[in-house]
């Protein structure tokens, strides 16, 4: 099991490699779709906790 763990970690780097090579602007647009996502639920967050101490 930990051969088959151990193979399937270096497949997904292999394909992480190969999508930031044959495409990198659209790896590039999941990067920042990701980070605004990230950013827009810390907002939403902080505006929770903001109504919570209000």
């Amino acid at each position: 099991m930990a051969r088959f763990k151990k193979y399937l970690g270096w497949a997904g780097i292999a394909f992480v490699v190969f999508f930031l090579i044959t495409q990198p602007v659209a790896a590039a647009d999941f990067v920042g779709n990701v980070f605004a996502g990230l950013g827009s639920a810390a907002e939403s967050l902080s505006t929770f906790v903001n109504a919570l101490v209000v």
